[in-house]
């Protein structure tokens, strides 16, 4: 494991308290670099969705842990926000929550000249993920989609 994958282990470590203390879930943790920048982005889920004084509450308690345990050499910004309503699934846990959402897939290359998907997550294990797709179902082998999102679908 790399320098970078101790930081997120490190900082799930620290921040599970933080966020059972403030009644909300850990969704995930990504330290990145964008342009010349690194983040360390929590995202923080709950039933009916976050709010900005979640993110704060949250976002105070764990400055005071970076501060104290200074465990990140790079210099960061760190943020706290919710995963969204298009959140990105990764994991398997995001999987099992969104088992028959409507999701949007995109492949690395051309399936059937297409590289975009939406259908219904119907299933999905350590190499495959299953969409129905007008009421088929398509499997796509995992190594080769290059994300999965939740629909966005707006009521009006």
């Amino acid at each position: 494991m790399g320098k970078h994958e101790n930081y997120e282990v490190m900082t799930r470590d620290l921040i599970l308290p933080i966020l059972e203390e403030n009644n909300v879930e850990l969704y995930d943790i990504d330290f990145e670099k964008e342009g010349s920048d690194w983040y360390l982005r929590v995202y923080i889920d709950k039933e009916g969705g976050v709010d900005i004084d979640d993110c704060v509450n949250v976002s105070r308690a764990f400055n005071k842990i970076l501060d104290e345990k200074d465990y990140i050499e790079e210099v960061y910004i760190f943020e706290v926000s919710s995963p969204g309503l298009g959140r990105q699934l990764k994991k398997d846990v995001h999987f099992e929550k969104s088992i028959g959402e409507s999701v949007d897939l995109k492949t690395y290359k051309p399936i059937d000249k297409c590289k975009e998907f939406t259908g219904i997550l119907k299933s999905f294990d350590a190499n495959s993920i299953t969409l129905s797709i007008n009421d088929e179902d398509k499997v796509f082998i995992r190594k080769e989609v290059a994300s999965v999102k939740l629909t966005l679908t707006l009521d009006i």
